[in-house]
């Protein structure tokens, strides 16, 4: 049986991937009709589908990882874990990928470039974007698929603590397999990390300058390019935030043994893990406009309909 903490923690994820699958299916759903009725897409309202499509699957992986983890016989796991751990790598991999797209997208709309590698960059932009989604697809791929080549018996436990009596093997090549799956993570993530914070770097640069030219205006009106820049930045740090301590809190996962005193750990971890994708899409929703506006139409129509059923 399993300790309460985890069956609490396990709980919260469950109630964190029923959030973010509702709000990242909202994203896809509300831009795809979008696309249908219009018949033409945004650059922007592109990568969102794309990336809440992909935090769609990567929820449903996390939680069959879980149930393969704490619900299955451990000698059940081995193939299961191949495949489902090959697919969540990959479908985070690329959701990360999106993410950052999608920041470079709006640094190089909101940013003046006056060098002219970069404002060839800002004028091409969004012909770019169906070739950077398919890059990011295919880098994705190679940063994950080599996890199905690593031997999983010996991360079976790393989380559980159901593990077998005999566990020499779980011993002798601890140390090899948990680096490679490491490495494959820490190798998929590092770029696109990088490129988020130097585009978030940029934005509040962006910021200062544009602040400081305008402040001898400030007391007759306020620029709504500053609204525009300081929307960003949140979305681009809070986005930072979540990330960093998900991926902080799966390197614990990874690296947590079947000992009892690594529950607690592994019940923070999870529920940090987990919040990442359904945290984020909400974050997205309340920054966009468009989104936001049919959040509000989708909440007014419900409520009437509710307030039609009680009287």
């Amino acid at each position: 049986m399993l300790p309460p903490i985890l069956i609490i923690s396990i709980t919260i994820v469950a109630v964190e991937v029923i959030v973010g699958f509702t709000g990242n299916g909202f994203i896809a759903i509300i831009n795809s009709i979008n696309w249908i009725k219009t018949k033409s897409i945004s650059s922007a309202d592109m990568i969102l589908i794309f990336l809440s499509i992909s935090r769609c699957i990567l929820q449903v992986t996390i939680m069959i990882h879980i149930h393969s983890l704490y619900f299955t016989e451990v000698t059940k796991l081995a193939s299961m874990y191949k495949a489902f751990g090959a697919v969540w790598m990959f479908v985070n991999h690329a959701s990360l990928w999106f993410s950052t797209w999608l920041y470079v997208l709006y640094c190089v709309k909101i940013i003046n470039f006056n060098q002219r590698l970069l404002l060839q960059i800002k004028l091409r932009i969004s012909g770019m974007v169906p070739w950077l989604l398919l890059g990011s697809l295919v880098v994705s791929s190679v940063t994950s698929f080599p996890l199905l080549w690593i031997t999983p018996s010996t991360y079976l436990c790393s989380s559980t603590g159901n593990c077998r009596e005999n566990s020499t093997e779980h011993l002798t090549n601890w140390d090899s397999s948990h680096f490679y799956l490491l490495l494959l993570y820490f190798t998929g993530c590092f770029i696109p990390l990088v490129v988020s914070v130097v585009t978030s770097a940029l934005l509040i640069d962006s910021l200062w300058k544009h602040t400081k030219k305008m402040q001898c205006y400030m007391n007759s009106f306020r620029d709504p390019l500053i609204d525009v820049h300081l929307t960003a930045i949140k979305s681009i740090i809070s986005f930072l935030v979540l990330y960093l301590s998900g991926f902080a809190a799966q390197i614990l996962l990874t690296l947590s043994t079947s000992q009892s005193k690594d529950v607690w750990k592994v019940a923070i971890s999870l529920v940090v893990a987990g919040a990442y994708p359904s945290v984020h899409s909400i974050i997205l929703i309340l920054v966009n406009s468009k989104l936001k506006s049919e959040l509000r139409t989708f909440s007014q129509y419900f409520k009437c309909c509710f307030e039609d059923v009680t009287f």
